[in-house]
């Protein structure tokens, strides 16, 4: 079992920054992939960014640019850096680890989420 905790959330003005940190633990497999996500009312649940074990990371096309993702392997620990914030942007925002135990298996466990909400 994986425990994602997540901070960092909360009020911004639009085009200020904040930064959300995951800590995960529990049994975690070196072969993984931790990544945000976002939902907004009405809308579904979509890919901010991802990184992977070894720092690929690969971003949503309304945030690069703007967004950083970031690891700590360390401390199991991902954040995600968001700067020049837009009232788009607001949203829950769930941590996410893939488990890779191999090839054909995969395990997802998710964040209780954190509000980000960006005033124009």
């Amino acid at each position: 079992q994986v425990q994602l905790v997540e901070s960092g959330g909360g009020l911004v003005q639009a085009g200020g920054s904040l930064r959300l940190s995951c800590a995960a633990s529990g049994s975690i497999f070196t072969n993984n992939v931790m990544g945000w996500y976002r939902q907004a009312p009405g809308n579904q649940r979509e890919l901010v960014a991802g990184i992977t074990s070894d720092g690929t990371t690969n971003y949503a096309d309304s945030v690069k640019g703007r967004f950083t993702i970031s690891r700590d392997n360390a401390k199991n620990t991902v954040y995600l850096q968001m700067n020049s914030l837009k009232p788009e942007d607001t949203a829950v925002y769930y941590c996410n680890l893939n488990n890779r135990r191999s090839l054909w298996s995969h395990k997802d466990y998710w964040g209780q989420g954190t509000q980000v909400t960006v005033s124009s």
